[in-house]
């Protein structure tokens, strides 16, 4: 990684910065062993390593090895809201902050190259983690949330997944 590359030191020597393709094989283990996250394709995770560098973010340990990341894109008839796809922390590096600092990079990061207003995520109902998650993010944020569900179970084809809430937190002050 080059200096140009890093955007972010933190504790412990973790760096946050943008994925690159060759994240995308680490980004999709550390997806899986989550336990908690819908497990895309491989093929999508180096996908969206191409494709959302820029509107993604990767935590990166002391060899340079993906710990953790946040992938997530504008959406495009909102331009001034970042919609939040995943969040995942490999399960030694839990419980340092990391998947905050990785939330908060990212918006940085994005709001410097052009408004961002809003963040949106979807949480499964139940999945307490990332309630906490997005509500502290709100709160540091002074932003408050509004919460719908944008699918509901029987939208799903397969018929085995929960209603998805959607997670609006805006107006932000990044």
């Amino acid at each position: 990684m080059t200096a140009a590359q890093a955007e972010m030191e933190i504790a412990e020597g973790i760096r946050i910065d943008r994925p690159d393709v060759a994240d995308g094989a680490a980004l999709w283990r550390i997806a899986g062993d989550s336990g908690t996250l819908d497990l895309n394709s491989s093929y999508s995770y180096l996908l969206w390593c191409r494709d959302f560098a820029d509107t993604s973010a990767v935590a990166r340990d002391e060899t340079g090895e993906p710990v953790g990341f946040v992938t997530g894109y504008v959406r495009p008839e909102r331009p001034d809201t970042l919609l939040v796809w995943q969040v995942a922390v490999d399960e030694a590096h839990r419980g340092r902050g990391l998947a905050a600092a990785l939330l908060d990079g990212l918006t940085a990061r994005v709001a410097r190259r052009q408004a961002l207003t809003t963040v949106e995520t979807t949480i499964t109902p139940g999945n307490t983690a990332s309630e906490r998650l997005f509500a502290a993010y709100a709160e540091r944020h002074g932003a408050s949330i509004e919460r719908t569900v944008l699918f509901e179970a029987a939208d799903f084809p397969d018929g085995s997944h929960e209603p998805e809430v959607l997670h609006r937190i805006g107006p932000l002050a990044v």
